[in-house]
């Protein structure tokens, strides 16, 4: 019978906990950076399309 390699075994699992922190790491760097890229208050004033039932959205008004 085969001599169990712990060594292995724990090197693997310390090489799956590195790359689950890493992936955690990466998520939360995304996170932190969508917030600043697309702010909602911006959106709306700045070349937003207004709403329908607005008095801008429709031009026949204007007549």
């Amino acid at each position: 019978m085969a001599k169990p390699n712990y060594s292995f075994e724990k090197r693997q699992r310390e090489l799956q906990k590195k790359q689950k922190k890493e992936q955690k790491l990466a998520q939360r760097r995304a996170g932190e950076n969508k917030p600043a890229d697309a702010p909602a208050d911006d959106a709306a004033g700045q070349g937003a399309v207004p709403p329908e039932g607005s008095p801008q959205a429709t031009p026949s008004n204007a007549a």
